[in-house]
């Protein structure tokens, strides 16, 4: 029998909005949680609230660009992290102030290098006396498997699988950057299908739509432009954001589309498995989807028929909408803590 796959997160609302005129929180009570990556950052401002779904209430959400400093620069991301920050405040109608704990899980921070750096940071700015940073696949777990074991794969601008044991072990595959890894990401899958486009053009492989297709999404007339689109100060972002177009065009039957997210899927299914492996799971365990990629049903259901072709099942399989979600719980997990 296959395993539904649930989704998880309300976009930041969580059912509970914090509305002007209601009595504002104590500063004491409140955590930070942030979810940054090569897309964008997402900060949530919350406090403890029995009768609210999840046992905690949202005050305030901010939002603001990359935080992944490997893709954006080490200033670049911690803008970002300071303005996701003071915009959530806003939204609270709360001044700036330290919170009780604070997680964030941001993409490139799996390694105590780039770890300690966003501390430093944190401490400077006098964001909470507790703050946990760990890689953005870590909230997935957080936010969409039971008692936060399992696999979370990530397939956005860039893509990784995380998993954690009962015991508190975790492992990781994938998160290589682009030049090594990313294999299933965005970025990896927009790449394949501009290659398949160009190649088409030369005759060295049969025509595609993902040629019209590709060109048509970038407003270019001729295949030649996509040499200044490509060399001349295109991000990874940009890139990336190609990606549903290969999605379309895969699951309109074109060959050259089919064949680069069946590849794509399957690399993603192999980041999983390796990450299961190591944790001693079985062939049935809790994986978490997240990423702009796995938006597309399509794709969830790609990277499962892949888990399936090497004997494996996600069972519950989750897509989480909102990973900043996780990185509340566990910034309340850390508040009782240092309670």
């Amino acid at each position: 029998m296959r395993a539904a796959i649930t989704t998880n997160g309300t976009n930041g609302k969580n059912g509970h909005h914090h509305k002007n005129g209601h009595a504002k929180a104590a500063p004491e009570n409140v955590v930070l949680g942030i979810d940054g990556g090569g897309t964008g950052t997402v900060a949530l401002l919350a406090v403890p609230d029995a009768g609210a779904e999840g046992g905690w209430r949202l005050l305030g959400r901010g939002e603001a660009g990359p935080s992944n400093r490997h893709a954006v620069g080490t200033d670049a991301a911690l803008a970002a992290l300071n303005e996701a920050t003071t915009k959530a405040f806003a939204a609270a109608h709360l001044p700036r102030a330290s919170v009780r704990a604070a997680c964030l899980g941001l993409a490139g921070a799996g390694r105590p290098g780039d770890q300690e750096i966003v501390r430093e940071w944190a401490a400077r700015v006098r964001l909470s006396a507790a703050v946990e940073v760990v890689e953005d696949a870590a909230l997935l777990l957080a936010a969409g498997t039971p008692d936060g074991v399992g696999v979370a794969v990530v397939a956005g601008t860039g893509s990784m699988a995380y998993g954690r044991r009962a015991d508190g072990t975790t492992t990781r595959a994938g998160g290589w950057g682009p030049l090594l890894g990313d294999e299933g990401s965005g970025y990896s899958l927009a790449l394949a299908g501009l290659r398949a486009a160009v190649r088409a053009a030369d005759g060295r492989i049969a025509p595609t739509p993902l040629t019209e297709r590709l060109l048509a999404a970038l407003k270019l007339a001729r295949p030649q432009e996509l040499v200044e689109f490509v060399y001349r100060g295109c991000d990874r972002a940009a890139l990336a954001a190609l990606a549903p177009v290969v999605l379309d065009v895969a699951e309109e039957g074109d060959p050259a589309a089919d064949h680069i997210v069946r590849e794509a899927a399957g690399e993603l299914a192999a980041a999983a498995a390796a990450a299961a492996k190591a944790l001693g799971f079985g062939a049935s365990f809790p994986v978490a989807l997240a990423g702009g990629v796995f938006g597309a049903g399509c794709y969830r259901e790609r990277f499962r028929a892949a888990l399936a072709d090497r004997g494996l099942t996600a069972d519950p399989l989750s897509f989480v909408r909102e990973p900043a979600e996780g990185a509340v719980r566990r910034a309340f997990g850390r508040s009782v803590r240092v309670s």
